[in-house]
């Protein structure tokens, strides 16, 4: 699905050769400031590359539109950005983005149940916890239906239980749904249990 040749960005990632799977779960792993934030941004062009080529489904991201990427790659930062509004509000702006048709309350009650988030669609989003607010940015892309998912530490707010579940169901819905998912994680518990290709980056190289 991605095939990355002779890449470099700055002084922080030089890859040479990098195929990421389509419609599997790869996971992304090393040591902090390695460099695998910088890869996944690379991958819905939220920056682009000093050096090389990045092809998506067989064509070359930079003659991709940028919008009409991010919308079948939707990415979710460690920190997730949080809209003004309700809970509602909030899950359906991923919708609006992706220029998805909008779907009735029953339909996002569904994806909160899913995300394990059990708070009435008209709470303001603002009212929730660092762990709430995340699980909440996982159901508003899970809403998207997107071709790939790129996910940066997506559980660094949950407890280890809380965890463990949250990653189960998004899983699940990745493969359910034939999806791709390309995960950064500091749990090797995670990359063992549910990866399909585990790729590790040692400042800025693949390491093995």
């Amino acid at each position: 699905m991605f095939v990355l040749e002779n890449i470099k960005y700055k002084d922080i990632l030089n890859i040479k050769n990098l195929t990421i799977p389509e419609n599997k779960i790869t996971c992304l792993i090393g040591e902090s400031g390695s460099g695998k934030t910088t890869l996944l941004k690379l991958l819905n062009k939220m920056i682009s590359p000093t050096n090389g080529s990045i092809h998506y489904k067989n064509k070359a991201i930079k003659y991709i539109d940028s919008i009409k990427l991010r919308r079948n790659v939707v990415m979710l930062s460690q920190t997730p950005v949080i809209f003004k509004g309700s809970i509602k509000d909030n899950l359906l702006k991923g919708l609006n983005f992706s220029e998805k048709p909008m779907v009735n309350d029953n339909t996002l009650k569904e994806i909160l149940s899913k995300v394990h988030l059990d708070k009435p669609l008209d709470l303001t989003a603002k009212e929730l916890s660092g762990g709430e607010k995340q699980r909440l940015a996982l159901g508003r892309i899970m809403l998207m239906n997107a071709d790939v998912y790129l996910l940066d530490e997506p559980s660094s707010s949950l407890d280890e239980n809380t965890e463990d579940i949250i990653i189960n169901e998004f899983v699940k819905y990745i493969k359910t749904n034939n999806k791709t998912l390309i995960i950064v994680t500091h749990s090797k518990n995670i990359a063992k249990t549910y990866a399909d290709n585990i790729i590790e980056i040692n400042k800025g190289n693949l390491k093995g």
